[in-house]
């Protein structure tokens, strides 16, 4: 994408003003099976039988809906002490792939959306990230460290393969040679190997692949328009046949509908050359415990009690404990069980080896903070 260009969708997506944005909530093809108020509302809207059967009628086909989101900064900055990056950069907000368990969808409701269908349909991009991204790169002082691309809503979820702001982002960052991190759940990512193979070979890229499951009636479910478990291995096959190092990231872990996977699924990921893996359990923030108790009830009945009771057993009783280095693990038992669970598989498979880290000393800003060229690069 040159400076300036104008994006604009292809095909099936609807690119609309904010205040154009329909109200209809539907359901086919979704993750989510309601679409919640948001915790920052005064009302509340809540589906009911009012005697019709209305409410038991296919609500048919939700149509997603691009808008523009013009920013004024795009790297992110943070100081959390159990994450592995201070930093990161997310060309989108919203994600089409409808993970029911994401840990972003709360953040649809700083805009007066729904973290429930509205995350999943109502889609922003931003539209000046590349210009944004440069000139922040080239302020004096800047500081490389790695930046965590696409770490809020996926970088390559399904609007990417026509918008291609995260192959933008990505050019940029190779030719001022800054590191970066990518951690995807889509075959999208093979579409830029020509980029991202030089940049392991430097190294300034790590890859991780998110794989969650191997059952794909579960992923259809689970992660309605994400890659199929399949798909994802052969992705992993495809990255490290040229030369980019994979880490498959096994998250959420969910006890009572995948953990017990966490063997097989390693063994997956290293049979197709992932060489890391990592792990994280299920986080329920906010809307998301209300979101993800209501899929259980509508997908997995029979099981829905034994996962919220586990996941209570492992957060002190809660949905959810925010706590630094539990947050990501949980405590007690099961969750003392996963983790020497995974930690054996891992050692056994020879995926549990430090990584090399990026490098930062090789990073040059190719324009001044006023967006001239430099000439001394």
């Amino acid at each position: 994408m040159r400076t300036g260009q104008k994006l604009q969708p292809k095909g099936r997506i609807t690119l609309l003003d904010t205040q154009q944005v329909s109200e209809r909530f539907q359901q086919r093809g979704r993750g989510a099976i309601s679409n919640q108020t948001g915790r920052f509302e005064k009302e509340t809207h809540e589906a009911f039988d009012d005697g019709w059967g209305t409410i038991e009628e296919d609500a048919g086909r939700l149509e997603t809906q691009l808008m523009k989101d013009t920013a004024r900064t795009i790297i992110t900055f943070n100081k959390s002490p159990d994450i592995h990056f201070d930093r990161s950069v997310n060309p989108y907000r919203g994600c089409e792939h409808g993970c029911i368990y994401c840990f972003a969808r709360p953040s649809h409701a700083w805009g007066g959306l729904s973290p429930g269908l509205d995350f999943e349909s109502k889609l922003f991009f931003k539209d000046n990230a590349v210009e944004l991204l440069k000139r922040e790169l080239s302020k004096p002082g800047y500081l490389p460290r790695p930046i965590a691309l696409g770490i809020n809503t996926d970088a390559y979820q399904p609007i990417e393969r026509e918008l291609g702001l995260t192959r933008s982002l990505l050019e940029v960052l190779a030719k001022y040679r800054h590191p970066v991190s990518l951690l995807t759940k889509s075959a999208l990512i093979q579409r830029d190997i020509d980029l991202i193979a030089p940049m392991a070979h430097a190294p300034i890229v790590r890859v991780g692949i998110s794989l969650t499951t191997l059952d794909r009636t579960l992923a259809r479910k689970m992660e309605p328009r994400a890659a199929t478990p399949q798909r994802r291995l052969d992705t992993i096959k495809a990255l490290t046949d040229a030369g980019i190092p994979v880490t498959v990231m096994t998250a959420p872990i969910i006890p009572g509908l995948n953990d017990h996977e966490i063997e097989t699924l390693l063994e997956a990921a290293a049979d197709h050359g992932a060489t890391g893996a990592g792990y994280v359990l299920l986080r329920l923030p906010y809307e998301i415990k209300d979101l993800f108790h209501e899929w259980l009830a509508q997908h997995v009945p029979d099981r829905a009690a034994r996962v919220i009771n586990l996941l209570r057993e492992m957060r002190g009783g809660k949905d959810y404990d925010a706590k630094w280095f539990e947050r990501g693990t949980g405590r007690g038992p099961m969750a003392e069980l996963i983790s020497k669970r995974f930690a054996r598989a891992a050692q056994k498979l020879g995926m549990n080896q430090n990584r090399k880290p990026l490098r930062t000393d090789i990073f040059r800003p190719m324009e001044d903070a006023g967006g001239q060229l430099r000439l001394d690069v």
